[in-house]
């Protein structure tokens, strides 16, 4: 089956590593998206394992529409009947419309969902029904100019949806998808000591803690889009989670999430308790200026505020702080932070040695990386 994976921008590269690793074949990088080959074992696998990964579309039907008369005629042709039955509800998600002949994504939607209706109308005289919040069948709809492509949502709920955080616990919780992304970027692993000093949620340290210790992304999930397939193989899908299994917890790891917030670290305990990450997974209620670290070396890897909470010349002065304690008590580490205040970031005055451009949300980042050794001097960023 040809599938088209989406993430966010700027992870292209490391959802296609993981792809590679996991079997997938005929891999291509496109924009938030990489495309691959892979068997119905290799859906139910990557659904289960990949961390960067926030959908799993399979392409089901492409045509040419110029207006949205061609659009819905397109769409009523095609033989619904060998994917949706109509004792099963379908709902369309994610509709994208990019200099399409349709620029309105939801009126496109709209139309997409009446023929779908009136496919089934005129052949049975009955039709499925539309349910929003739990289908049976989810749809994605994308159109670019006069080309569109229909697609089965493989996954259901998004990927970045792993189910150890509460609802409504951080005000702004980093999406699992990037602090996933964050880990595959520095190229940490498992033999790394890994501190976050600002750990909010912990996101950051817990996806690092279920990368090392091998335990699948979607360990505590039971639910994906492709069980409501009439092809679920259920013998299959057991034997996936099987083998994905077998290696977890032999790893020893050693993480640290530290927060200067109460509330932080309640969050953190209750998330860690949920995936019972056992030894080498510490948590501490730690002012990051007056941590000590532990090893002579390790990473840092952190998502600090970007000044949402605190005035811009407060945060430019926080992060100047955050620059001196590196200096001070760092050597030998590795340091990245993740950041849409630009201004703040040069205020560690340290010349990054790597630079990456991420979206957290809508806000534009930099996820820098600062190599500490004995005598690092002042150094302004670039």
């Amino acid at each position: 089956m040809e599938l088209v994976i989406k993430t966010l921008h700027g992870l292209e590269d490391c959802l296609a590593d993981e792809i590679e690793e996991l079997g997938g074949e005929k891999i291509k990088k496109l924009r938030r998206a990489v495309s691959c080959e892979g068997n119905l074992a290799f859906v139910y696998k990557a659904n289960y394992n990949l961390r960067t990964a926030l959908r799993i579309l399979l392409p089901i039907h492409s045509f040419l529409a110029k207006n949205e008369r061609e659009l819905y005629d397109q769409i009523k042709s095609f033989d619904w009947s060998t994917h949706l039955e109509l004792r099963q509800t379908f709902a369309i998600d994610n509709a994208i419309t990019r200099d399409a002949s349709i620029a309105n994504s939801q009126f496109a939607s709209l139309k997409m969902k009446d023929a779908i209706v009136d496919y089934f109308r005129e052949k049975t005289g009955k039709r499925p029904s539309v349910n929003k919040d739990n289908p049976d069948l989810l749809l994605n709809l994308h159109g670019y100019k006069d080309q569109y492509t229909i697609s089965i949502d493989s996954s259901g709920r998004t990927l970045n949806q792993r189910g150890y955080r509460k609802e409504g616990g951080h005000h702004a919780p980093l999406n699992e998808v990037l602090a996933a992304g964050l880990l595959k970027i520095s190229e940490w692993n498992a033999s790394i000591p890994l501190i976050d000093p600002m750990c909010g949620s912990g996101t950051i340290a817990i996806e690092a803690a279920m990368l090392g210790k091998g335990i699948p992304a979607q360990i505590l999930r039971n639910d994906f889009g492709f069980m409501n397939w009439s092809n679920f193989n259920a013998i299959l899908w057991n034997r996936v989670k099987m083998e994905s299994t077998a290696k977890r917890g032999r790893t020893r790891i050693n993480i640290s999430a530290s927060d200067i917030d109460n509330q932080n670290i309640k969050l953190v305990k209750g998330s860690t308790k949920i995936l019972n990450l056992g030894q080498g997974f510490d948590i501490m209620k730690y002012d990051f200026l007056k941590l000590p670290p532990e090893s002579k070396k390790g990473m840092i890897i952190s998502n600090p505020p970007y000044g949402e909470r605190i005035g811009g010349d407060g945060m430019v002065e926080f992060y100047g702080r955050i620059g001196d304690k590196l200096k001070k008590d760092f050597d030998g580490w590795d340091a990245w932070f993740l950041s849409s205040n630009f201004e703040a970031l040069r205020a560690i005055r340290l010349r990054p040695s790597k630079k990456e451009i991420l979206f957290n949300g809508p806000l534009e980042c930099q996820f820098c990386k600062y190599e500490m050794y004995a005598g690092t001097e002042d150094l302004a960023t670039t």
